[in-house]
């Protein structure tokens, strides 16, 4: 068994690659396509090649790791939401503004959000935040701009009026 895996391994994971488009997410798929042909050996039946058994059930497990990703990412955008609720409520509560702004803020996702508050509300360089957050100085940047447009597109300006 361990030499048909071997055999069999290198073409898992390069399709894999292909498949994935991130060489850590294809090796921990082929590595739970291993574990899965293993448990499952018995249901083989021999009418495909091994290779294509194997091929199967890695992309129904990159399926299902997908769909769980997207379910999960829902959650926590509306655990998010719940969050700018509760401290919205909070703020006023205490008799603080809460700003059309931070409702703006509140509503980018988090990698847009540290992005602009890191440049425009503290200051720091794109260089230095591309080094705190361990990202291309480009990536930041383009964060950055891209929250800006959606925050004039939440806030109703659209850079076009006075």
């Amino acid at each position: 068994m361990a030499l048909l895996f071997k055999q069999h391994y290198s073409f898992l994971y390069k399709y894999l690659l292909k498949v994935t488009m991130d060489p850590m997410v294809a090796e921990d798929t082929a590595q739970d396509t291993i574990v899965r042909c293993m448990e499952n050996m018995n249901r083989y039946n021999g009418t495909s090649s091994f290779s294509s058994w194997m091929i199967t059930i890695a992309t129904r497990l990159f399926i299902d790791s997908t769909r769980r990703k997207k379910r999960e990412k829902k959650w926590l955008e509306q655990e998010a939401v719940q969050s700018a609720r509760r401290m919205r409520w909070q703020m006023e509560r205490r008799g603080e503004d809460w700003t059309d702004m931070l409702d703006g803020l509140s509503r980018l996702s988090e990698d847009h959000r540290i992005a602009i508050l890191l440049k425009h509300y503290y200051g720091y360089s794109y260089d230095e935040i591309g080094t705190m957050l361990g990202i291309p100085e480009g990536t930041v940047k383009s964060r950055t701009a891209y929250g800006i447009k959606q925050l004039r597109k939440e806030m109703g300006d659209d850079g076009q009026g006075a």
